[in-house]
């Protein structure tokens, strides 16, 4: 950006609803930065934005279990009820969603209850969670200084040691084996929330000795077995630089109010092919 921006304070609160930081529509969070680079586009992200959708059940369990073990976020509400085929037990889950509460089923609280012993239980992530050795879930604000964009985080848990502070974010995944987790790190660009994390922590004034961020993955089938992993430098500098191109990016459609598709403003019909190692596989086995 060329023009002057007005560089705001950096700010944190504590005991923020997550509806209301999620509902900040005057700043971007990692979500909306990884929106914007492809496989996703920022016509896209701004529809999004501008037309949040009602909670999915598929983040249930996973809420539930970060509320657990974090002791912040929602509300678990148990519906007594074996399943939602009948219509009192809709009704349950429904009251509970219009209070922003979390509904488990029964089977469902016992598996979140498993999860969290898993995580207390584990030799790495047990000490880095214990209660009361952190703050959960504490809201933070701040200006990057090279575009002027409002950024704002969200760490799941926040962790004071002696000349470091520890930035532990809670995923619960379908399989938490080190070769799963290093592909959901590329699929869901979770080397650009790393990399962004640490610089809102540091900008605040939460890490005068510096901030180190850690993956704690716990899996949700039995025996609900826990990766805790840091991510490597290089793909921690990967993610920096494509956060950097995102907020260049977002200020320029902010600025121009032009929110491009994935093709933007093309005078030819762009080509198309299959992914680059299907191509090369199949080229050898069917050209000349």
């Amino acid at each position: 950006m060329t023009a002057a921006v007005e560089i705001l304070a950096p700010v944190f609160v504590d005991g923020l609803p997550a509806e209301d930081y999620h509902a900040h529509r005057t700043s971007v969070s990692s979500t909306g930065l990884r929106a914007l680079l492809a496989p996703g586009c920022p016509a896209q992200f701004k529809y999004d934005r501008d037309h949040p959708q009602p909670p999915k059940r598929e983040f249930d369990l996973g809420n539930a279990v970060h509320a657990a073990v974090l002791g912040e976020g929602h509300d678990i509400v148990e519906i007594d009820h074996p399943d939602y085929r009948k219509a009192d037990a809709r009704a349950d889950r429904d009251d509970a969603y219009a209070a922003s509460k979390v509904p488990l089923l029964p089977k469902e609280k016992q598996q979140v209850d498993a999860m969290e012993m898993a995580v207390r239980e584990h030799p790495l992530a047990g000490p880095l969670f214990a209660p009361g050795t952190g703050v959960a879930e504490r809201s933070i604000w701040w200006t990057d200084p090279a575009t002027g964009v409002r950024c704002r985080v969200r760490p799941d848990w926040l962790k004071q040691l002696p000349g470091l502070t520890l930035i532990a974010d809670l995923k619960t995944t379908k399989d938490a084996a080190p070769e799963a987790v290093s592909r959901a790190i590329r699929d869901y660009s979770y080397h650009q929330q790393d990399p962004l994390y640490i610089d809102g922590v540091e900008a605040a004034g939460l890490a005068p000795d510096g901030a180190r961020f850690v993956f704690v993955f716990v899996s949700k089938t039995a025996p609900y077995l826990v990766t805790v992993r840091e991510l490597t430098q290089q793909d921690r500098d990967i993610g920096r630089a494509r956060n950097e191109r995102a907020l260049r990016l977002y200020a320029e459609c902010e600025s121009t109010g032009i929110w491009p598709d994935w093709t933007g403003p093309v005078a030819e019909i762009p080509q198309i092919g299959m992914p680059t190692w299907d191509t090369i596989r199949q080229a050898e086995e069917y050209l000349p």
